[in-house]
């Protein structure tokens, strides 16, 4: 029998969609292409990188069959390595916090994952969370035999997301002349910039944080609600020669274009892709028409319902004029 099927899910990863942006950019700016990652197995692009720190690990020998992977996460890590180890047959024991949403932590727990919280301080995502909850799963990593992947400091992570940056280039078919990421551990900014500085003429590489805490720009650490990005340090593996700026973003008006993509662009993503879309549509309107710009949208919409990002209730800002290509002032 002739089949066209992949012989796992894991070949189900990547090669994700690339879609042009029609409503949301300003006008007389540059073209903005949003990569679709949330059409990952686990609607997320980490699970690119879940699979190469886990591949990675197994041709080195440093994970083997019957010990237990160990991360700390803020729910897509997680949920990715849940996946993947799933697929795989190993343990997964993760360390997240009740400062990230239910819908991640169940879907850890969905695949298996055993799962200890780290308490937050009111919900919020505070400079000292991460560390706790890396504290937190080196202890586990150090009681059992295990694999601890220690996604901030693994570089296999980048590795996954190279492909990101390839398929960018075959998508497009031209010249890219900027690319912006919001950075959590980093690893998928550096992983794309990678490519993308192979070629020429180079792009410029922006890293986007939220304004409340601007570590990489000012080197202020602050509180805010943005899953996965601003772990309230600057990430290690963030290198500095890969990257031409780091802006900070508003995280209501990040906020405000999540929502906006869904009604207006049908493209349905939580508050990081808001923010990546967000500083998107300020280097389309400074670069100006006959450009490219390119980003992702991060994971699926679907992962925040519970919060209050999509409530129905929710206040939605009148568009008018200039306003309806986007309020990235």
């Amino acid at each position: 029998m002739v089949t066209k099927a992949v012989p796992s899910v894991l070949q189900a990863i990547g090669n994700t969609p690339l879609v042009h942006l029609n409503k949301v950019v300003p006008p007389n700016s540059a073209d903005v292409f949003v990569k679709l990652e949330y059409y990952n197995p686990t609607g997320s692009y980490k699970d690119r990188m879940a699979l190469s720190m886990i591949e990675e690990a197994e041709k080195r020998g440093g994970l083997r069959s019957g010990m237990t992977v160990v991360e700390y996460t803020g729910g897509s890590t997680g949920s990715s390595l849940a996946f993947v180890c799933a697929v795989k047959g190993y343990r997964f024991h993760v360390v997240s916090s009740d400062a990230f949403a239910k819908e991640k932590l169940q879907t850890m727990k969905a695949f298996g994952a055993q799962l200890t919280i780290v308490p937050s301080k009111g919900g919020n995502v505070t400079p000292d969370l991460v560390p706790r909850m890396m504290q937190r799963a080196q202890e586990i990593a150090d009681s059992e035999p295990s694999y601890f992947t220690n996604q901030l400091h693994n570089t296999d992570a980048m590795r996954g997301y190279e492909q990101i940056g390839l398929e960018l280039i075959e998508q497009l078919g031209g010249p890219i002349h900027a690319f912006c990421a919001a950075v959590g551990t980093a690893h998928m900014l550096m992983g794309v910039a990678q490519v993308l500085r192979r070629f020429n003429p180079s792009p410029r590489i922006i890293a986007l944080e939220p304004a409340s805490t601007p570590v990489i720009s000012k080197g202020i650490s602050g509180t805010h609600h943005v899953e996965g990005i601003g772990i309230g340090f600057v990430p290690p593996l963030l290198e500095k020669t890969l990257y031409d700026e780091a802006r900070d973003i508003d995280e209501t008006e990040a906020r405000q274009m999540a929502r906006r993509l869904a009604r207006e662009e049908g493209i349905f993503a939580g508050t990081s892709t808001g923010m990546n879309v967000l500083g998107a549509c300020l280097l389309a309107r400074e670069l100006g028409s006959g450009h490219t710009v390119a980003t992702v949208a991060v994971d699926s919409g679907l992962k925040y319902l519970a919060g209050d990002l999509f409530r129905i209730d929710n206040p939605q800002p009148e568009t008018h004029g200039d306003e309806r290509g986007g309020r990235v002032s």
